[in-house]
């Protein structure tokens, strides 16, 4: 068994191997953020929480079949007359199926791109030329939260999305188990941010995480979080924090150095 977690963790850690080097792509905007906010990763409203409005949708190298969700990047663009040196985070929230740009972003972070008294011309030009790197999500003032899907049924059908991942991590596995049983189910990801099951324990629950960054993986344990009556449209403190950082070797000139 350890054997194979080991494997799982590095088959599924290869796929995030330079996330935090530096990309060089275009990027274009949404003029609404409604596509964003109902994207491809579920979040729904709740995406506005995320990113401050400020959000992303990537292409699916990035979104890495809902993997990526929620994963933050910082982006400047690389007209040093119209933009700052120090661009804007962004939240993945969508799927870009266009692959002309890595990222197409909300208009309020493409704007937070420019110089002062800027942000009107960078508007205008609708794609730029950009330098782009994964950086770790902070939410000081969140743990991990569980958000009870609207589809769910106690006891019978549970399906949950994670909210304020912290760190630079993917959530790549869930388990679920009655508080104090050792009778782990695995849940599936249904899309995006969003995970289910049919195979819903009893009574207060309790959920365990693989979290990848970078090169490592580990298990993460939430040894208390859905109460025996949970109830579908509610949000639910895990109690832990996720803060991981990625470990990753970079070639010298893509080392995410700015």
């Amino acid at each position: 068994m350890a054997h194979f977690l080991c494997l799982l963790f590095l088959l599924l850690s290869s796929a995030t191997a330079c996330d935090r080097c530096l990309h060089q792509s275009k990027v274009d905007y949404f003029s609404s953020d409604a596509p964003l906010s109902s994207g491809a990763c579920g979040y729904g409203s709740l995406a506005l929480d995320l990113g401050g409005g400020r959000l992303a949708a990537a292409v699916s190298s990035l979104y890495k079949q809902g993997a990526g969700c929620g994963a933050c990047f910082q982006i400047r663009c690389k007209d040093p007359k119209l933009c700052s040196s120090t661009g804007t985070n962004v939240t993945l929230t969508d799927l870009n199926p266009n692959t002309q740009t890595d990222l197409v972003i909300s208009s309020k972070a493409f704007m937070a791109m420019a110089n002062q008294g800027m942000d009107q011309d960078v508007l205008k030009l609708g794609i730029v030329d950009v330098e782009y790197k994964r950086i770790p999500c902070q939410y000081t003032n969140h743990n991990l939260s569980v958000r009870v899907e609207d589809s769910s049924s106690n006891p019978n059908y549970l399906a949950i999305k994670l909210l304020y991942q912290g760190g630079q991590t993917e959530v790549t596995a869930i388990d679920v188990a009655q508080v104090g049983s050792p009778n782990w189910n695995f849940m599936s990801r249904n899309y995006g941010a969003v995970w289910d099951t049919s195979r819903v324990p009893t009574g207060a629950l309790q959920f365990r995480f693989v979290v990848t960054s970078g090169l490592d993986g580990k298990w993460i344990w939430a040894k208390s979080v859905l109460p025996a009556d949970w109830k579908p449209g509610q949000i639910y403190d895990s109690g832990v924090q996720i803060t991981d950082i990625a470990q990753e070797s970079c070639s010298p000139c893509d080392d995410g150095t700015w």
